[in-house]
């Protein structure tokens, strides 16, 4: 939103605040932006009077925006920089960072297609080969030659049905935007074909080969993912090989709905058009089309209801003829896989083909080899990988997993072979290739990524699962991955959170998370708090809407579960979130300050009163609620970070040291959260006796909120993380 200024108020004052030490580390003396405060800029919300100074930042293309930001980047980096070890740490780990990298193969047509990374690139580089015996696979698409500096990435891919031709789309500097592209895969030439103005979008061939079905906004003005503009009437078209855009035809909108997402599916089939809508992260109605009745598509293809009312999930994983198996929780918190058959579609008919499990959750469904489907569940925090038959529901066979996260699947219905991917903390990741064709015969090893760290071995960590009780409570599940070798005493801690929109932290690799525990000595903590999947709708919903502070509790509780059993102390634990996570880290200092010593908060939603207001905001008011409403109001005024920043009135009350990440193309978050949060902060600290930590801001441009970003920017935004943390934390280790 722009808003206008003053010329004579365009420029920030520069207030000094001197800091000299932290702890016994010496630090350089640097120098906090003052942001102007406009103090007659008040919102009455439901009769309460709530100030927003900082209204100005809101607008990304102002003079007075910008050199905010480039004066925050020049303090956080002298202080980043400050200690001498930011290059130190930087080389050790780019040489963690340097080694092969595969994902899963899939087959399409004539060829098997799989990303690799010889280990430093910037993007993923997609090869094709005719075999998997094949030992010489030729270069697909190289999205390091589509822009200089890498920032330009491959995203999505979807290929025709015979094989012979690709859909592809790109984002620039990470941005949420893409552009789609049509590829020729034998001639390895792109079509002049470009869709614009595509974001999240689905990405469906007709089975004829001719044409896809794609998602777009005609939102006027710039659409680079600098934007604030709130997206809306998102539109389901068609496009046909070879024609130009402004020929797409139009398939289907809601303009009575136009916070409604749409995603639009070909059935395995080939017959029916499923479209799933969504208004918010939760919950979603489906509708369909005949495509053989309808006949060539001309115009908007006739719709028939399916689930009308958005009181649960579904996904399409499969059909035989008219019976459309979907994933759901529908009368099932632990989801289950029903059959819905559309001659006679009422929800009495309904046939449950897998049963919801009591305590396990069924986290998701894919079918293979014709008549099989793949199954994974979620038990205790790790996966469980299962095979039913799509004709009985009945268990066909189990797969033996390590403790870990089952992270993907490779595999179609038309196709007997699949593979599935398991990583966990300590290993990047093992490929598997089964084929169903040879039942008898157990998953190999097809690929398995190994780590470029001198002296590594698995055995020398150790990972434990415990479960702590929260405020009220509650049992909460948390890893704790440390060396096995004995402390003399408390070590750091990096604690890190998310608890929301369902979604579940599975034991995952992080190459940062490695050298924090290996380099640093370091404790790795994720506790699994509510607001996330892990246990089903349940844990959802205990964490989300008025239970919002049940997942802020809980996180707060697993700081003190580490210190009182001794893993650490309160002055060496760093807390970390992004997104939802950042809300997260902004909620625990604000409330609980006294429990860390260093937090890192990236592309976090901070602004609770406005977030619906900017691009796709709006659709997280399932987790969150709207603040237009007075009773979700009331609550979110309780927990929303900017507007419980307080000055410290103690030693113990001051802020932790905190590190605020954010980029100048997030358009999921825009980083106008960050720059209100942290101006706020700043303020608040200022002159302040009892605050000696730092309150630090660091935008990073030409990125967005995380996804496409090159391998150079994650080693630099991490290195700069493991930086902070080496300085605030007191980490005494020989870089």
């Amino acid at each position: 939103m722009r808003f206008t200024i003053l010329l004579a108020r365009c420029l920030a004052v520069v207030l000094t605040v001197k800091i000299t030490t932290i702890g016994s580390k010496n630090v350089n003396h640097f120098e906090y932006p003052l942001a102007r405060r406009n103090e007659s800029v008040i919102d009455d919300y439901h009769g309460i009077k709530v100030a927003d100074p900082y209204r100005w930042l809101e607008d990304p293309d102002s003079e007075e925006t910008k050199q905010f930001i480039e004066a925050e980047n020049k303090v956080a980096q002298s202080f980043i920089e400050g200690s001498g070890k930011w290059h130190k740490i930087n080389k050790k780990l780019t040489t963690l960072w340097n080694y092969p990298k595969y994902s899963m193969p899939w087959r399409h047509g004539n060829y098997y297609y799989a990303y690799e990374n010889s280990g430093l690139q910037n993007q993923h580089v997609l090869y094709k080969q005719t075999s998997l015996n094949d030992n010489k696979p030729t270069v697909f698409l190289d999205p390091n030659k589509f822009s200089k500096d890498g920032t330009i990435s491959l995203q999505d891919r979807a290929f025709s049905e015979d094989g012979s031709l690709l859909a592809y789309s790109v984002s620039e500097s990470g941005s949420d935007w893409n552009k789609i592209k049509f590829h020729d895969v034998e001639s390895g030439k792109d079509f002049p074909d470009l869709l614009e103005k595509v974001k999240f979008s689905s990405m469906s061939w007709t089975h004829d080969n001719k044409g896809l079905f794609y998602n777009r906004y005609d939102q006027d003005g710039k659409t680079d993912g600098s934007e604030t503009v709130v997206n809306e009437n998102q539109k389901l078209y068609y496009h046909r090989v070879g024609e130009s855009q402004d020929q797409d035809i139009l398939v289907a909108e809601f303009p009575q709905h136009p916070g409604w997402t749409i995603a639009g599916g070909v059935s395995d089939d080939g017959k029916y058009l499923i479209i799933i809508t969504s208004e918010t992260e939760r919950d979603n109605s489906v509708f369909y089309a005949d495509l053989e009745e309808n006949g060539p598509i001309t115009g908007k293809i006739p719709l028939t209801p399916l689930i009308t009312k958005m009181d649960a999930d579904y996904s399409y994983v499969t059909n035989t003829g008219t019976k459309l198996v979907f994933h759901t929780n529908k009368d099932a918190p632990n989801y289950r896989v029903v059959v819905i058959d559309l001659k006679d579609s009422n929800e009495k008919n309904w046939i449950t083909l897998i049963e919801e499990h009591p305590r396990d959750v069924l986290d998701g469904v894919q079918c293979v080899d014709k008549d099989k489907l793949i199954v994974e569940y979620i038990n205790d925090v790790k996966s469980v990988f299962q095979v039913h038959s799509l004709e009985t529901g009945k268990l066909i066979r189990k797969f033996p997993l390590e403790i870990g996260q089952l992270a993907g699947f490779s595999a179609q219905k038309k196709y007997s072979e699949m593979f599935y991917r398991l990583e966990s903390f300590l290993s990047p990741g093992i490929i598997y290739r089964y084929d169903f064709a040879t039942p008898d015969i157990e998953p190999t090893v097809f690929r398995e990524m190994k780590l470029n760290l001198e002296g590594f071995d698995r055995k020398d960590f150790k990972v434990e699962q415990v479960f702590y009780p929260s405020r009220d409570g509650t049992k909460i599940p948390m890893f704790i991955v440390q060396k096995n070798t004995k402390s003399g005493g408390p070590k750091p801690c990096l604690l890190y959170g998310y608890g929301g929109f369902n979604i579940s932290l599975l034991p995952s690799f992080s190459k940062m998370v490695l050298f924090f525990v290996s380099v640093f000595n370091g404790i790795y903590a994720v506790p699994n708090i509510r607001g996330g999947g892990e246990y089903g709708v349940k844990w959802h919903d205990g964490g989300r809407l008025f239970n919002k502070q049940n997942g802020f509790d809980d996180f707060q509780a697993a700081a003190e579960y580490l210190v009182e059993h001794k893993y650490t102390v309160h002055k060496q634990i760093a807390i970390q979130g992004g997104s939802n996570g950042g809300l997260l880290i902004g909620a625990s200092i604000t409330q609980r300050p006294e429990l860390f010593g260093a937090a890192i908060a990236q592309v976090g939603v901070l602004d609770m009163l406005r977030f619906h207001k900017f691009t796709i905001g709006h659709a997280w008011i399932s987790d969150y609620g709207n603040p237009d409403d007075k009773t979700h109001f009331e609550n979110i005024y309780k927990f929303s970070p900017l507007h419980n920043v307080r000055s410290p009135n103690s030693t113990v009350s001051q802020y932790p040291s905190t590190l605020i990440l954010t980029a100048d193309h997030d358009d999921r978050v825009s980083p106008l959260h960050s720059l209100k949060f942290a101006a706020a902060l700043q303020y608040a600290v200022r002159d302040n006796q009892f605050q000696k930590n730092p309150i630090l801001l660091r935008v990073y441009s030409k990125a967005g909120h995380g996804g496409g970003k090159p391998t150079f920017k994650i080693i630099e935004e991490d290195t700069d993380i493991l930086a902070f943390l080496y300085q605030t934390l007191q980490i005494d280790a020989d870089i």
